[in-house]
């Protein structure tokens, strides 16, 4: 997730906004260059979108159905599944590398990418366009909803059962340290859950709009170009929370964060005490 997430940076935001305009005409500004660096982008996010779904069912096997557990929450089924999700979605990025034409062309050098007016007609390039939105982020909504509400079902319902047996009434406030993790546990899967579709909904909408209007994105009004590219920073945003929501949640991530942060001003100390010594 966090790879997927820095790769999403890397294309989408320095190679592509960030270089487009603060350093305009270099390498990148060559039609065929930033056709790939679009077409990577893409791949990127959708990476950083399953990576989301598989981890989120992950935590769903591990928590729901602990007799699978042993079986599929593993290192090698993780690696299988994170190769199969990465060379899919390379694939299915191959196509994008097709979408755009030079704006200008100097010196037989194409310049500039801007989408073909096709791609808002033909209709492969429509049916494309559709199968890109069902699959990020529609299809992912639908399941990380499913997976976290069966998961949040299931921890609200073997806390009522293991407060049963431990003889609670609601007028008792004793600790239990395992109910208290299972709380965490559900305001972290409604997080990620609320914050995934709250950022992705602009660009999904943007995506609604454009379709049934029946209008050309180059051609949006200055409110509608705002619209646009407000999805867009949001949809970037989206593939940064995720990882981080998870990782500072996770008390071994925040143990080896700690860890890094001293290691400078310990090594510091060591050498000073090493001299005076």
């Amino acid at each position: 997730m966090a790879t997927a997430d820095l790769l999403t940076i890397i294309f989408e935001v320095i190679l592509w906004r960030i270089s487009y305009y603060y350093f305009p005409s270099t390498f990148q500004d060559i039609t065929p260059m930033c056709s790939a660096i679009s077409a990577l982008g893409q791949a990127a996010t959708d990476c950083s979108v399953w990576f989301t779904v598989t981890f989120t069912f992950d935590r769903f096997v591990a928590i729901c159905c602990q007799k699978r557990k042993a079986e599929y929450c593993t290192g090698t089924t993780a690696a299988v599944v994170i190769t199969i999700i990465g060379v899919l979605f390379c694939f299915k990025n191959v196509p994008s590398l097709f979408v755009f034409h030079p704006v200008k062309i100097i010196g037989n050098i194409p310049w500039d990418c801007i989408r073909k007016p096709s791609y808002y007609t033909d209709p492969g390039w429509v049916g494309h366009n559709w199968l890109t939105t069902v699959l990020t982020p529609l299809l992912p909504f639908v399941l990380i909803l499913l997976f976290n509400a069966l998961t949040v079902r299931h921890i609200l319902v073997t806390s009522r059962v293991r407060k049963g047996l431990r003889g609670q009434s609601k007028a008792e406030n004793r600790s239990d340290p395992e109910m208290e993790s299972r709380r965490r546990s559900v305001i972290l899967l409604l997080t990620i859950s609320g914050s995934f579709i709250t950022l992705w909904s602009v660009r999904v909408a943007e995506f609604l709009y454009y379709i049934f209007a029946g209008l050309d994105p180059n051609n949006y009004k200055d409110s509608e170009y705002i619209f646009q590219h407000t999805g867009g920073m949001l949809m970037i945003l989206s593939c940064c929370t995720n990882t981080f929501i998870y990782g500072v949640t996770q008390s071994k991530f925040r143990e080896q964060f700690i860890s890094a942060a001293r290691y400078p001003l310990t090594s510091i100390i060591q050498i000073i005490n090493d001299q005076i010594i």
